[in-house]
């Protein structure tokens, strides 16, 4: 192996150490700490570890969190009306409505009810908009948690040949933005792309974000590239896998992502760090 690894799980804490002094230095001053709204609706054991897991971060980083766990029964209309509830909340700062919801609740819906300035997932088309636009405001967490992890690095991003693999709203789409704004030169692969392996071996930066397992061989990988893999999935034998075939990839590359322990600690991260901004703001 030549890459040099990228310790998400490391900057994470970093971040959460920040946020943490951030909120006792408001607590010392005789503020309030900022309040998140987690909500789950159902008991998918994937969707129970992700929250789980938000709600120990909140514990971390001192930010107080609202548990908001409704049925899988739970429709639309009751969940638009708690969020409604939510959104008037004056200790309420952020809102976070676990994905996926049951067939009867429609996700385009619930990301609509929420006001824009406590969409801390930064799913709202306002807040992608304003990506768009080029003054970001809240960011979607797993692209803004890759920036900072090529920050972490050093990574110089202006003028290099970026791509993503992947187009989804929650992370290929704005991860692209993200890279524009950074001034890379970015193409988004997607499953109509003709000639993958072609356009992954002409990057220097790689995030993949498609959701199959070592979609993303690994002699396809430009000798020094950043590889930053955003994948994270089960395989038979119990094994996580990322969309990066991780060895052969890690071999070629310069910096690499882990799976476990690179992208996702940060995008857990990210969420606080969107908490405090939308409570900074308001």
């Amino acid at each position: 192996m030549s890459a040099k690894i990228i310790d998400g799980k490391a900057v994470a804490e970093e971040i959460k150490t920040e946020i943490r002094a951030a909120t006792d230095a408001l607590a010392a001053a005789g503020r309030r700490r900022p309040g998140l709204a987690v909500v789950m609706v159902g008991n998918a054991a994937a969707s129970e570890v992700y929250v789980r897991n938000k709600r120990r971060a909140c514990e971390q980083a001192g930010i107080i969190s609202s548990a908001h766990d409704l049925s899988a029964g739970t429709s639309e209309a009751e969940l638009l009306a708690l969020i409604g509830l939510l959104n008037t909340d004056s200790a309420i700062d952020g809102i976070l409505v676990q994905l996926p919801l049951p067939p009867q609740v429609r996700p385009r819906s619930v990301i609509d009810a929420i006001n824009p300035a406590k969409d801390v997932d930064g799913f709202h088309p306002y807040n992608l908009g304003r990506l768009a636009q080029r003054e970001p405001l809240l960011r979607c967490c797993t692209p803004y948690g890759v920036m900072r992890l090529l920050e972490s690095i050093g990574a110089k991003l202006a003028g290099i040949q970026a791509v993503v693999v992947g187009a989804s709203s929650i992370v290929g789409r704005p991860m692209a933005l993200e890279l524009l704004l950074a001034g890379a030169t970015v193409t988004v692969c997607h499953s109509r792309t003709r000639d993958l392996a072609a356009e992954v071996a002409r990057a220097d930066l790689v995030v993949a974000a498609v959701g199959q397992p070592n979609k993303v061989r690994g002699e396809w990988i430009k000798p020094g590239a950043i590889v930053i893999d955003v994948g994270i999935n089960r395989l038979g034998d119990g094994r996580l896998a990322g969309d990066v075939e991780f060895a052969p990839a890690a071999a070629r590359a310069g910096w690499i992502t882990p799976v476990p322990g690179g992208v996702g600690p940060m995008t857990v991260a990210m969420l606080m760090q969107n908490t405090l901004e939308a409570y900074q703001k308001r």
